[in-house]
């Protein structure tokens, strides 16, 4: 019976071990989506990044579940760093946004780099998920394996379309480079694109603002002359 116990919680342990390098991965890959999309135009290939970094937050989610069901629970100092790498990460993104869209020879190649980046990060995904879907089979753990492969699915498909937005941004460095053509317009990169839709929710609540005051005052003044 001890020999059973002391089985099961070392299976467990590995579980957990498994579960934390995949947590992991996929707050790394969200820091990496949110840098790629701040310097990427708008384009058919930014919106499936943005679809992708929608997808991997809630994958990390889901882990972070499945860790507190196994009584694991995240340290709060990690936490607090993670949102202040998350943090200064975004900043330095859309501040440097312009500058990487610079270098190189390209807009074209600048990206075309960055999908042939992502696309090995998702084999990566891909085989650590693979590895944790065997190891739960193997100790009977089913709601654990039938998560590694659910986000599996997930990766899996998302490599697909990045094999996709490869051949296309490959085509787009041949028009840019070779043919002299523009291709991405650099004024909608998603740096710029999150400065515009900030300064436009400034204004607009400002103007909130502004209209609540001036109601204010028609009732302030509507009262003092009933009071006369």
């Amino acid at each position: 019976m001890a020999n059973i116990e002391k089985q099961q919680k070392l299976g467990q342990q590995k579980v957990v071990q498994y579960l934390n390098e995949a947590h992991a991965m996929e707050l790394t890959m969200v820091q990496t989506l949110s840098a790629h999309i701040s310097i990427t135009p708008r384009s058919l290939y930014r919106a499936g990044l943005e679809r992708h970094l929608q997808a991997t937050r809630g994958h990390a989610q889901r882990i972070e579940h499945r860790l507190q069901q196994l009584g694991v629970g995240r340290n709060p100092l990690q936490v607090g760093f993670a949102m202040a790498q998350s943090a200064i990460g975004q900043a330095i993104s859309i501040a440097k946004a312009p500058v990487d869209m610079l270098r190189g020879a390209s807009a074209a190649e600048k990206l075309l780099k960055n999908a042939k980046d992502e696309a090995a990060s998702e084999q990566l995904e891909i085989v650590t998920y693979r590895a944790l879907q065997r190891l739960a089979e193997a100790l009977g753990d089913k709601q654990t394996a039938l998560l590694a492969a659910s986000i599996r699915a997930d990766e899996q498909e998302m490599e697909t379309r990045l094999h996709e937005q490869v051949e296309v941004l490959t085509e787009a460095v041949v028009r840019e480079e070779i043919r002299s053509q523009k291709v991405f317009d650099l004024g909608t990169v998603g740096a710029a694109d999150r400065v515009r839709r900030l300064a436009g929710r400034a204004s607009d609540e400002a103007e909130a603002g502004a209209e609540e005051l001036e109601a204010t005052g028609r009732e302030v003044a509507r009262r003092t002359r009933g009071t006369a």
